[in-house]
C-alpha cells in the first residue's frame, strides 16, 4: 500500500505506539486521584504539559490537553462568540477547516466578517491591517497551513498585527504541527492541535489559551485543566502524542515538486493549486484535466495508491469544496482536484511511482473514453 493521505490521518510509528502502550501500562492509574501511585501519573502528565508548552513557545499554565481539534475549534468559538462586545467583529479566513467555519456560524452568527482570499489562496495582510485599526474587531481567525491544499498562511504577521492592537488571534495550527517548526505559535492567544495528524493517537490534541482567560470550556462536571476541559486526563495518549510531535522532522518538498513536473508533463492541463504560493512540503492538490476525482481516487486505489478528494471531515457533505471555491475555482474544476498528501517517511520513489500511476489511469481511462464514444455511446467521466 502506497499510502497519500496523511492530511486526513497520519499512521502511527512503531516508537510512538510503543511509548503509548508502555504508559497504558505503567501510568494508567487517574491523575487527580490522591494516593502517591497515582500522583506518579500526575508529575508525568505535567512534565509532558512542560514538552509541549517549550515546543510552542508559551507558559506551561497555557497549554490544555482534550480531545483533538473538533472540540478544541469548538471551545475557542464559542469562548470568542459569547465574550464579543456589542458592536464588535469577528474576523475570519473563507480557508478555515469545517471545524472553525461551521462553529463560527453558530456561535459568532452574524458577527463574523469572512475574509477573502485572492487566486494564490492567501489573504490581503494590508487590507487586514487596515481593518484592524478600525478598532472594532474583537478576533481574527486564520489557519496556519490549508488541509486540501497545503498553502501556508502568514500566521506570524497576523499574530504581529493581532498583538499590536490588542485583539484576540486564533490560529488552527492541526496541518502545521509536526511537520514545520511550532516555535512561535505560543505567541497566537489561542491555537489549536491534534495528535493524529502527526502520527499520534486519535482521540488527543490540546489548545493554547492565553492566561487569565476563561474557562473556556463547552463542557461542565469537572475542573481538571483549569476548568477548561473537565474530565479525566488521557496520560497515555498524550505521552504518545508528545513521542510522536517530538520525533517529527521538517520534509523537503522537491520529491513532492518532482511528481508535480512529471504528472504536468505527461498529464496536459493539470494544474497545481497554489502553486505559487508557500505550501506544506507533503502536499500536492492537483486539478486534472479530465474525470471525476472519484474515478481517480478509485482507479488509483485500485492500484494501492491512496489518496484524497480533499478534506476528509467534509466528505459526506454534498457540494464542491469552499476552499477551491474561495481561489475562484469553478464547481466543475473542483470535481476533478486530488490531493496527494506524504508524509515522514513517503520517499522520492513513492512520489515519482505515484505520478507513474496517474499518467497510467490517464491513458486507461482517456483511451476506455474513446473506445466508448467510438461506439456511438455517450459517457459521463
Amino acid at each position: 500500500m502506497r499510502y497519500f493521505d496523511y492530511n486526513a490521518t497520519a499512521p502511527m510509528p512503531r516508537d510512538v505506539s510503543d511509548a503509548w502502550l508502555r504508559a497504558y501500562e505503567v501510568s494508567w492509574m487517574n491523575p487527580s486521584s490522591p494516593y502517591l501511585q497515582a500522583a506518579s501519573v500526575r508529575v508525568r502528565l505535567e512534565a509532558a504539559r512542560d514538552r509541549l508548552s517549550s515546543i510552542l513557545g508559551c507558559d506551561s499554565g497555557e497549554v490544555v490537553f482534550n480531545s483533538g481539534a473538533t472540540e478544541g475549534n469548538n471551545a475557542i468559538l464559542a469562548f470568542l462568540g459569547e465574550t464579543c462586545p456589542q458592536g464588535k467583529r469577528v474576523l475570519a479566513s473563507v480557508m478555515e477547516h469545517p471545524s472553525v467555519i461551521e462553529p463560527v456560524r453558530r456561535f459568532v452568527q452574524d458577527r463574523v466578517e469572512w475574509l477573502e482570499v485572492g487566486r494564490d489562496g492567501l489573504v490581503n495582510l494590508a487590507m487586514l491591517q487596515e481593518r484592524l485599526k478600525s478598532g472594532d474587531i474583537h478576533a481574527v481567525i486564520m489557519m496556519a497551513a490549508n488541509n486540501e491544499t497545503g498553502i501556508l498562511a502568514p500566521w506570524s504577521e497576523v499574530r504581529d498585527l493581532c498583538r499590536a492592537e490588542g485583539v484576540f488571534y486564533h490560529c488552527d495550527a492541526v496541518q502545521w504541527m509536526g511537520k514545520l517548526p511550532a516555535e512561535g505559535l505560543g505567541g497566537c492567544s489561542f491555537v489549536t492541535g491534534c495528535a493524529h495528524k502527526f502520527g499520534g493517537p486519535k482521540g488527543c490534541g490540546f489548545i493554547k489559551v492565553p492566561g487569565g482567560v476563561g474557562p473556556i470550556s463547552l463542557m461542565a462536571g469537572g475542573f481538571q485543566e483549569k476548568g477548561h476541559r473537565p474530565g479525566t486526563e488521557n496520560y497515555p495518549s498524550i505521552e504518545g502524542m508528545l513521542s510522536a510531535l517530538e520525533s517529527c522532522v521538517t520534509g523537503d518538498p522537491s520529491s513532492r515538486d518532482a511528481f508535480e513536473a512529471i504528472v504536468q508533463e505527461k498529464v496536459p492541463g493539470t494544474v497545481v493549486v497554489g502553486s505559487e504560493s508557500p505550501r506544506l512540503w507533503n502536499t500536492s492538490m492537483l486539478i486534472l484535466p479530465e474525470f471525476s476525482n472519484t474515478r481517480w481516487v478509485n482507479c488509483l486505489s485500485s492500484m494501492d495508491f491512496l489518496v484524497s478528494t480533499g478534506s476528509a471531515c467534509a466528505t459526506a457533505k454534498e457540494g464542491s469544496s469552499h476552499v477551491l471555491a474561495a481561489m475562484s475555482f469553478s464547481p466543475e474544476e473542483a470535481s476533478r482536484a486530488v490531493r496527494a498528501s506524504g508524509g515522514w517517511s513517503t520517499s522520492r520513489q513513492d512520489w515519482l511511482n505515484l505520478a507513474d500511476a496517474i499518467v497510467e489511469v490517464y491513458v486507461k481511462l482517456t483511451a476506455d473514453k474513446g473506445s466508448v464514444n467510438g461506439g456511438g455511446q455517450v459517457i459521463e467521466p
